[in-house]
């Protein structure tokens, strides 16, 4: 377990995110999932990809199938009442930035109802905090090598539920048995201006959703994490978590795709998910170069590139 103090930590990249959005979504009722997969990663994904003035987009897709033994819940502590299919974070470098996503945005809004029968969009203008990333692949784009989970974290109306947060979570980070933790404290949801204002999908959140914290944390295993839980320092930290916890949502995360990295668009954002995954795994390089990378971008084969080659 005390390996991983030694791994570089790459937090430091993500500082370049100023404002973001978290979002999580649930596929339309009826729908397989594997068709809800891919739709979300090779037709949806893409086109946000190619909207202006966006600087991160990554998709977490999460399983339903896997419950047990994910978080060990605070006696008093409910499990919170919601189903999510998966979560995506939209960054951007400022607000100006922003406004220009949000001004072309209605384009993708409108293709929402196709797979998303709920999608929530919580606002975090000050951006998200990465306490801790020893993953030294910056454009994730596969199946999840971490057990990496999505913590969904209510503590009521208590007033300092937000300092609490950020400081357990700075100590969960510190652990040598976490790889990977990023905190997103949004602002309050409010039902009464839904976000994002795409047709025919909910953006109703019951009350225990409207004011929450998000902890994304990975670990090397199952079995790695267990045994943190087991630990005198994650011990130590349950009296506080009964206390400060109203309900908890754990979201087990298959895969992480990454479509924009610091205004870059990766191969899976140029060319669709599985695409890229393919270019990998034949190593089809020619593939990647400039004179075929181009002919894929908006203004056609004359448009110069610089873009993120590999998935």
């Amino acid at each position: 377990m005390s390996a991983g103090v030694n791994l570089p930590d790459y937090r430091e990249r993500d500082e370049r995110v100023r404002c973001l959005t978290y979002t999580p979504v649930r596929r339309l009722t009826g729908l397989p999932h594997p068709v809800f997969a891919a739709y979300w990663r090779d037709v949806h994904g893409p086109l946000c990809a190619r909207l202006p003035g966006l600087g991160y987009y990554v998709q977490y897709h999460f399983s339903r199938g896997v419950s047990a033994n994910l978080w060990p819940v605070p006696a008093g502590v409910r499990r919170m009442d919601v189903v999510l299919d998966g979560a995506v974070e939209i960054g951007f470098a400022g607000t100006e930035e922003q406004a220009r996503f949000e001004a072309a945005s209605p384009v993708l809004f409108e293709d929402e109802h196709n797979v998303f029968e709920h999608t929530v969009a919580y606002d975090l203008p000050d951006g998200s905090r990465t306490l801790v990333d020893r993953v030294a692949d910056p454009i994730p784009n596969g199946a999840d090598p971490l057990h990496r989970l999505h913590l969904h974290l209510n503590g009521g109306a208590a007033d300092d539920f937000r300092s609490w947060v950020r400081d357990w979570a700075q100590g969960l980070a510190a652990a040598p048995a976490v790889r990977k933790l990023r905190l997103h404290q949004p602002t309050p949801y409010d039902n009464a201006h839904p976000a994002p204002p795409a047709p025919m999908v909910d953006h109703q959140v019951s009350n225990e959703r409207r004011d929450i914290a998000v902890v994304e944390i990975g670990f090397d295993s199952p079995l790695a994490a267990r045994e943190f839980f087991a630990s005198t320092d994650f011990q130590d930290t349950v009296p506080a978590q009964a206390e400060k916890l109203r309900s908890i949502g754990v979201f087990p995360v298959t895969g992480v795709y990454t479509y924009i990295r610091d205004g870059v668009m990766t191969a899976a954002g140029l060319r669709g998910s599985r695409s890229a995954q393919l270019i990998r795994h034949l190593g089809a390089v020619n593939q990647i170069q400039d004179d075929v990378t181009r002919r894929f971008l908006p203004g056609g084969p004359n448009r110069p590139t610089n873009r993120h080659h590999r998935d």
